[in-house]
């Protein structure tokens, strides 16, 4: 393009000379006055050829202007005519010397517009499928229309369905003038897209080591007409076919056939209306590695860099692994040579496998190191962080001034900014080399999203409206609070979390609002955090849906915790503990424990809570492609009932009111304690399709039999998996496919299990809006005791589901899900059930 620009240039200069002479022997001028690349004044400029343009906005489109001084030919006029075939409006502009007066010129322009284009009708397909092709084509009303603006739309049409199997598609444009107004026209695009093309057969020849059916599982994209085949539509696409060609040539490079090449390919048609692929192959000899040597290495040991290269002599050759060895396969967690340098420094270091000698069927292959000198980073900053201080994002970076160089750590810090939940996941880190002075700058560019977010929400359930507000700032400066200029709407920056609630309805309201500052002192890694919350539920009549707020459970509760980064066994770990207060009012509240009523009393529910986790997933929090999250926790009482010597039975023959308050004297103190274990791994097949695997299990316990378990703190197992207003320190454990928490008894169960399979495939992961696809299988059960409990009894589902992520009202999404099992009590199964998601369930 740019070859055919500069003879244009070139051409239009020459014309100019000619045209120019021959002009002035018209006007009878003496061409011995004119002096080629002498510098005239330009007089004026006249254009001739116009039709809808005005002659003002030619000159305006030259960039000349009266009374400058210009070479004839030169660089300006050249421009000038560069200038107007830019603006996309002229076909064809020729300048011609029209007078010339002593040292001053007179030049006229002779234009000829583009006609433009008036209306645009497409026949063969549908008249709403004609829309989106031309919106998506971004072919509009008013365009101009030139040679290249016909063969691109032909060819994108053409295109936009021999890519959907439709390879006979033939498209013609009609262009004709519009009479309506000057120099436009209307174009009708005809679409004969025909019937779509499928591939009869694949055929192969010159193929010994792998069978047909191997070569064919290799064409990712290109497969065979086959009934039933729905996941993978069998079509003709010639760019998926190259690439499927490149598979086959790389799967024989994994088995050593290196020297494999394709021969020759092409397509046949058949009587009907498909085709047939042919292939011919040579394959070759199958190679293996000889003698691996490794020169210039002095930091590691050749065994050390045999550990990393993990091949031997002997194994097959592949050329691949090797490479993947070497120089990484571009995931966060390669291990190979070059990543292995980096980390210690060696930012300028060279790895390089270099094929020594081929002997029969044996390659040798001498892996050269130049070490060169340790890089150390000189400088590190963030750019594109508008809210955030950069405080917040520093304190996260594994990098620092006058560290070694270390890919390692750059990954590190990507997926630490990711985890603040500040910013969109692509964090793009700019390392600028200095080989000169052996040191690297580094610049982590974000994009900032909200850091708040907002639930209002209404519903009906119960007999009676539920109603929502819920205010969720994520990136709190609370040190802000009194500064009247932080505030845009609120004081933000300091990476805080400040949360309030509310949620009312006829039967219950509750109330509640925590704080946790992540870097207590702003020095170190260590976590504050409290909740303080109040709710109040009164009795209904399940039957006429009555409410007597003179019965009511009234609930009020406060949380201090302490969370502490770790550093053993490595950083990735992190201890929480937790000290949570719970009051129990019950008035005249109906509530069952143990086939018993407790109706008044006080509850009371002092805990300590410990959790030792470990989360390595990353980049993105919402859709984690590495790493793992892994967590044991205990939640525990003192325990009264060992230290008291007080009676806690129940004696027989008691009225209702007193087997009430005797209950009540049991339980004033709760005690118990809770063990749970929670495993989730990331396993990515491609950057956007990712499987997560999920296993989990939590036991309540209690110290003396003639206790027995607590009546709060119990599983409920089933449905979403969201915990509507219930504040008794009970855990809803989602399980699609069933309703929800009918797995459990009605108190609740005392053991849980649960495993989970999950694929997911990310849409986008825009800033505004992170959307992801699932299927999942699911199974898990609740048990009353260890009696009861049996880990491989369990209840089964599977669906379907998606996840939208908006950084205003956090994550929402529906499943789809089908339960292979009957509930508890019941024959039938479950079946099909919806859930709708609020929150990180899953």
């Amino acid at each position: 393009m740019k070859l055919f620009s500069a003879t244009l240039l070139v051409f239009f200069t020459l014309f100019f000379t000619h045209s120019a002479k021959a002009q002035t022997e018209k006007d009878s001028l003496s061409t011995a006055s004119f002096e080629k690349d002498k510098e005239y004044i330009l007089g004026g400029i006249s254009v001739t050829g116009l039709k809808k343009f005005s002659e003002e906005t030619v000159k305006v489109f030259t960039g000349l202007r009266n009374g400058q001084v210009i070479k004839l030919p030169g660089d300006k006029l050249t421009s000038a005519i560069k200038k107007l075939y830019e603006s996309k409006q002229f076909s064809n502009v020729d300048v011609y010397l029209a007078r010339l007066d002593g040292n001053t010129v007179y030049l006229q322009f002779d234009v000829q517009e583009l006609p433009q284009l008036n209306n645009i009708e497409v026949v063969g397909i549908r008249k709403s499928k004609a829309k989106e092709l031309l919106k998506e084509a971004d072919l509009k009303i008013g365009a101009m229309v030139t040679d290249n603006l016909k063969v691109t739309t032909t060819n994108y049409f053409t295109k936009k369905y021999t890519d959907k199997g439709f390879l006979k598609t033939k498209v013609n444009l009609y262009i004709k003038n519009d009479t309506s107004d000057i120099n436009t026209v209307n174009m009708k695009v005809f679409i004969d897209k025909g019937s779509k093309i499928k591939v009869k057969n694949i055929f192969f020849n010159g193929n010994e080591a792998f069978s047909d059916k191997k070569l064919r599982k290799t064409m990712k994209n290109t497969k065979e007409k086959f009934i039933g085949r729905f996941w993978k539509a069998s079509k003709y696409i010639e760019e998926d076919y190259q690439e499927d060609l490149e598979n086959i040539i790389k799967e024989y490079s994994r088995e050593g056939y290196r020297d494999a090449r394709i021969l020759s390919e092409g397509i046949s048609w058949n009587d009907d209306n498909t085709i047939n692929i042919n292939i011919d192959l040579e394959e070759g000899r199958q190679y293996r590695f000889s003698e691996i040597l490794f020169v210039g290495n002095k930091e590691y040991t050749d065994e050390q860099l045999r550990g990393i290269l993990r091949i031997d002599k002997g194994d097959v050759y592949n050329g691949e692994v090797l490479k993947e060895r070497v120089k990484g396969d571009g995931s966060p967690t390669s291990e190979d040579l070059s990543t292995m340098y980096q980390d210690s420094g060696f930012l300028f270091s060279q790895v390089n496998a270099v094929e020594t000698k081929v002997e029969n069927d044996s390659i040798t292959v001498e892996i050269r190191i130049r070490e060169d000198e340790k890089a150390r980073i000189r400088k590190v900053t963030v750019s594109g962080n508008d809210k955030t201080n950069d405080h917040v994002i520093f304190r996260e970076l594994r990098v620092k001034p006058g560290d070694l160089f270390s890919r390692s750590n750059i990954i590190r810090s990507i997926r630490e900014i990711g985890q603040l939940g500040f910013f969109d996941q692509n964090v793009s880190p700019d390392v600028i080399p200095d080989y000169q002075n052996k040191t690297a700058d580094i610049d982590f560019t974000v994009i900032e999203k909200g850091g708040s977010q907002i639930e209002l929400q209404g519903g009906y359930g119960g007999g009676s409206f539920i109603g929502t507000l819920g205010l969720s700032f994520n990136n709190f400066s609370i040190r802000n609070i009194f500064n009247k200029e932080a505030y845009a709407p609120l004081p933000m920056g300091d990476g805080q979390n400040l949360s309030l609630r509310l949620q009312t309805s006829r039967t219950f309201s509750t109330y509640s609002f925590s704080f946790t500052e992540p870097w207590l002192g702003g020095k170190t890694p260590q976590s504050l955090s409290f909740s303080i919350y109040s709710s109040n539920q009164y009795q209904l009549n399940p039957q006429t849906y009555d409410v007597d707020r003179s019965r009511s459970l009234g609930i009020v509760g406060a949380s201090v915790g302490l969370g502490k980064r770790l550093k053993w066994p490595d950083d990735y770990f992190q201890l929480s503990q937790t000290v949570s207060y719970q009051s129990f009012k019950l008035n005249n509240y109906g509530f069952n424990v143990g086939g018993n009523v407790l109706s008044n009393g006080t509850l009371n529910n002092l805990a300590y809570n410990a959790t030792l986790s470990r989360n390595s997933a990353g980049p993105s929090l919402i859709f984690p492609t590495y790493g793992s999250e892994f967590s044991i926790g205990v939640k525990a009482t003192f325990p009264y009932s060992l230290v008291n010597d007080k009676d806690y039975s129940i004696p027989d023959g008691l009225s209702q009111a007193e087997t009430s308050a005797a209950i009540a004297d049991k339980y004033k103190w709760l005690e118990y304690y809770k063990l749970s274990a929670k495993g989730k791994w990331y396993t990515a097949f491609t950057d956007k399709l990712v499987l997560m695997t999920n296993a989990e299990m939590g036991y309540l316990g209690f110290y003396n039999d003639a206790v027995g378990l607590s009546p709060f703190e119990r599983y409920f197992v089933g449905g979403d998996g969201i915990a509507v207003f219930q504040l008794d320190g009970r855990e809803v454990i989602g399980l699609r496919g069933y309703e929800n928490n009918r797995l459990s008894p009605l108190e609740g169960g005392s053991i849980y299990n649960k495993f989970q399979l999950e694929l997911r495939y990310s849409i986008t992961d825009a800033p505004s809006a992170s959307i992801y696809t699932l299927g999942f299988l699911e199974a898990g059960n609740s048990y009353d005791n260890f009696d009861t409990f049996n880990p491989f009894e369990l209840k089964r589902s599977a669906g379907v589901g998606v996840r939208i992520f908006m950084p205003a009202f956090g994550l929402l999404g529906i499943d789809f899900a089908h339960g292979f099992d009957p509930l508890p009590g019941l024959t039938e199964k479950s079946g099909w059930q919806t859930h709708f998601i609020i929150g990180r369930q899953f």
